[in-house]
């Protein structure tokens, strides 16, 4: 019996230059990430004293964009080189990750629906702790103020969580000009100002709660945040299927391009 190969086998130039492109993307979105964060933290010095890292007790917005890039950022270089040069060990360390990454999801997902009281008390415990940083960094303060701003609430479960912070606690022994009062974040705002008023939520907790429903918002992010699922449950959905089926492609795309080098080199050896 007679064997015959090929000379000309060879690994598909679509598959690969498809995967290439595809990673082309995840590497720049990486560098993008990446440079975005470090010209942040370079702006808050904590390039040059790395200690402010730990410094803050709450969410550090650069330290998760830093994560997102360095993370993109490697599995985009793994996926463009393992194409370009046609290296398994690449190769499958991209799409090990990337299989990784979705199995992730879907379990959080899973969680988070079968365990609802948990994520709650977990989701109020981390707002909490971001509340009592709020003055401490800057890209923390703008990203509360963004939140209660679009989503009309203020604090976790209310305006008394600001009491968490010791700039707007109402103990006697605070010396603040905020205290007893709420981020401007929180006031309802008047159309006819086209100046933020700043100091709106001074003193505001010294009223009775009756007064606050026309100067503040009264309802907590989480159950604002709660309220909000239900009403974008499609978009939310389609988010989450259009990064899956993303995934899902690069998956395929790898295992396909892995198969193809391997067929290839087996072919090759005889």
């Amino acid at each position: 019996m007679h064997y015959y190969r090929y000379s000309n086998a060879e690994v598909s130039c679509w598959y690969k230059y498809l995967l290439f492109s595809y990673n082309i993307v995840f590497w720049l979105a990486g560098v993008a990430f990446l440079a975005a964060g470090l010209w942040a933290w370079s702006e808050k010095g904590v390039l040059s004293d790395l200690t402010k890292v730990t410094g803050l007790h709450g969410l550090d917005p650069v330290l998760l964009v830093l994560v997102v890039g360095i993370v993109m950022f490697t599995l985009g270089f793994a996926g463009c080189v393992g194409a370009l040069r046609e290296n398994i060990c690449l190769l499958k360390f991209f799409c090990g990750a990337i299989v990784f990454i979705f199995l992730l999801e879907v379990a959080v997902a899973v969680l988070a629906f079968l365990f609802q009281d948990w994520v709650r008390d977990r989701v109020k415990e981390f707002f909490e702790n971001n509340i009592k940083s709020y003055r401490d960094d800057i890209d923390l303060q703008n990203l509360i103020d963004s939140l209660q701003r679009i989503n009309h609430c203020c604090g976790a479960q209310g305006p008394d969580d600001w009491d968490f912070n010791i700039y707007f606690n109402c103990s006697s022994e605070s010396k603040s000009r905020e205290k007893c009062g709420v981020p401007f974040s929180c006031c309802i705002p008047d159309p006819a100002q086209k100046v933020v008023n700043t100091q709106c939520g001074y003193d505001i907790r010294k009223k009775s709660k009756s007064q606050w429903d026309d100067q503040i918002f009264v309802k907590g992010c989480i159950l604002a945040l709660e309220a909000w699922l239900p009403r974008n449950i499609y978009i939310v959905a389609g988010v989450f299927i259009a990064i899956s089926l993303l995934q899902i492609f690069g998956i395929f795309l790898a295992r396909t391009l892995i198969s193809d080098i391997e067929a290839v080199k087996a072919g090759n050896a005889f």
